[in-house]
């Protein structure tokens, strides 16, 4: 016999919040969940696999207007599966897409922290050169101070 969960406890499993789980029914994110004789919804566990599932669109960004669609397909039965299959392509495109972005700035940030390790290296090994000038200019001339590699005007 299939047990089924309570509006806390659904709230619990998915870590949302009750008053989501009664937002994503009324905007049909989600099937009208069953309810008990006294009124109480139950969430059977392909309920929550499907929240679980849209927890990860969302995690991915996926506007709610596209995950209100596909949530529509996919009531509609079987006959949208290749355009589910599709949609979720186009999204899996930018989600890589997102990611690579995401690689590159990463790259960016250790490139910056590299440069900031060096400076710091480099003030240790000189550090009575201008002790009071702390901002990223004043840094960049100490450098070229002691490196030889004056900069002008930046």
């Amino acid at each position: 016999m299939e047990s089924f969960l309570g509006i806390d406890e659904a709230a619990k499993r998915t870590g949302l919040t009750a008053h989501t789980l009664r937002y994503y029914e009324r905007i049909r994110l989600i099937a009208p969940v069953p309810r008990a004789p006294g009124g109480q919804r139950r969430y059977a566990a392909s309920d929550i696999a499907w929240i679980e599932f849209l927890l990860r669109l969302r995690t991915t960004n996926m506007p709610i207007g596209k995950m209100l669609a596909f949530a529509e397909l996919r009531s509609a039965g079987d006959s949208t599966v290749p355009e589910r299959r599709r949609m979720l392509e186009t999204h899996l495109a930018d989600v890589l897409a997102e990611i690579e972005a995401m690689r590159q700035a990463a790259q960016a940030l250790e490139a910056k922290i590299t440069h900031y390790r060096t400076l710091e290296q480099s003030l240790a090994l000189h550090p009575t050169i201008d002790e009071g000038a702390n901002d990223e200019r004043t840094l960049s001339t100490r450098v070229g101070k002691i490196t030889g590699n004056r900069r002008r005007g930046r």
